[in-house]
C-alpha cells in the first residue's frame, strides 16, 4: 500500500552530526523522499505537533527539546517519505521510542538516550499511523513544498508578505 511517513532529525541528531547516518540507515528503505527542508520550529509548532502528550508531565521539556533549547540547535531536518508501507519500513528502521529498548541497530538504539530527567533523547521522529502521517506532513509542509500531490489541494488566493532577495 502507497504510505508517506514525516521524519523529524531532532536538534540532538543534527547538532552530533548524524544527518549523514540517519538518511543512509533511511536509504534501505527504497522509499523516495517526497519533501525535505530544515527548520526552525516555533513553540506552536511543536505543541500542535506533540498535541497528544499535553497532559504528560514532561511536556514542557518535550517542547523545548524539539524546538532547539536542550541542545542549543534550534532546528530540525523534516521530510516526507514515500512508498510501499513507508510508515512500518520507517518505523522499524527508527527502532523503539524508548532509546534503551530499541534494537542496538535501529537508528534510536544506536543514537539515542534518556537524560536524567526522563526525556527520551530518541534523535528521529516517525509517523506512528496513517492518520498521524497525515496530520503531521500537513502540519510541517505546504503542498507546494512537496514533489507529489499526495492529499488533495486546493487553489487559494493569498495576499501575502514574504522575504526576498535584497
Amino acid at each position: 500500500m502507497l504510505e508517506q511517513t514525516l521524519v523529524l532529525i531532532k536538534p540532538d541528531g543534527l547538532k552530533k552530526s548524524l544527518t549523514g547516518n540517519i538518511l543512509t540507515r533511511l536509504s534501505e528503505t527504497k522509499l523516495e523522499i517526497a519533501g525535505s527542508k530544515i527548520v526552525r520550529v516555533s513553540r506552536e509548532l511543536a505543541e500542535k505537533h506533540y498535541r497528544h502528550m499535553k497532559d504528560k508531565p514532561f511536556f514542557e521539556e518535550l517542547i523545548k527539546y524539539i524546538m532547539g533549547e536542550l541542545h542549543d540547535r534550534k532546528k530540525v531536518m523534516a521530510l516526507v517519505y514515500h512508498g510501499e508501507n513507508a510508515i512500518s519500513l520507517v518505523r522499524k528502521v527508527a527502532g523503539a521510542t524508548n532509546p534503551e529498548l530499541a534494537e542496538p541497530t535501529s537508528i534510536r538504539g544506536a543514537y539515542g538516550r534518556i537524560t536524567t530527567t526522563g526525556v527520551f533523547e530518541n534523535i528521529i521522529h516517525a509517523s506512528s499511523s496513517k492518520e498521524e502521517a497525515e496530520r503531521e506532513i500537513k502540519l510541517w509542509f505546504k503542498p507546494s513544498e512537496l514533489v507529489y500531490r499526495i492529499y488533495p489541494v486546493k487553489t487559494v488566493k493569498k495576499q501575502i508578505e514574504e522575504l526576498d532577495w535584497a
